[in-house]
């Protein structure tokens, strides 16, 4: 409200808290135990997050390019070594989504050429339909046919049978 308004004519509002009407002089102990909690406990662990956290501001790691060993495949693993196969199965399924990741990039690379070269596409981008039915023809024959429960022991035994059946072709 302005300064030089009509007081008679708006009264000001009643105030909405209640004034505290004190029935004792001795402090309130959940004050007391909340500043003590307060200045003990939240103020320090606060003040040490943010210095951690100004330090950490200056040496960002990066963590989408987090790298792990490699690890043995399963034919590595010896009978028995739940630990191993285990590995070699997360090892599997990490290199499946690089894979599919791969397929994603050549497609998008591909259509952007494509859009850029409208009707002529066949022509001027030659190389890129090279690679993309190269990259599409490579990840069909390794994880083609896996269905939804795709996992390393599946794919091994579909590369093996593969290679019996090329080796019956040559025979």
């Amino acid at each position: 409200m302005p300064a030089d308004y009509d007081k008679g004519a708006y009264p000001e509002p009643p105030r909405q808290t209640p004034v505290v009407d004190k029935q004792t002089a001795l402090p309130n102990p959940a004050l007391i135990l909340s500043k003590l909690f307060y200045y003990s406990v939240d103020l320090p662990v606060t003040t040490f997050r943010d210095a951690v956290d100004s330090i950490r501001a200056k040496n960002k790691i990066v963590y989408y390019h987090q790298k792990f060993r490699r690890v043995p495949d399963l034919t590595e693993c010896k009978e028995g070594d739940y630990p191993c196969y285990y590995e070699a199965e997360m090892q599997w399924r990490r290199d499946y989504k690089v894979d599919q990741e791969i397929v994603k990039v050549i497609q998008e690379r591909l259509r952007a050429c494509q859009q850029r070269e409208g009707h002529s596409y066949q022509q001027n981008c030659a190389k890129e339909i090279q690679q993309f039915n190269e990259v599409t023809k490579n990840f069909q024959s390794r994880y083609g046919d896996l269905g939804a429960y795709a996992s390393a022991r599946k794919c091994l035994m579909k590369q093996k049978e593969r290679m019996m059946a090329a080796q019956a072709q040559n025979a």
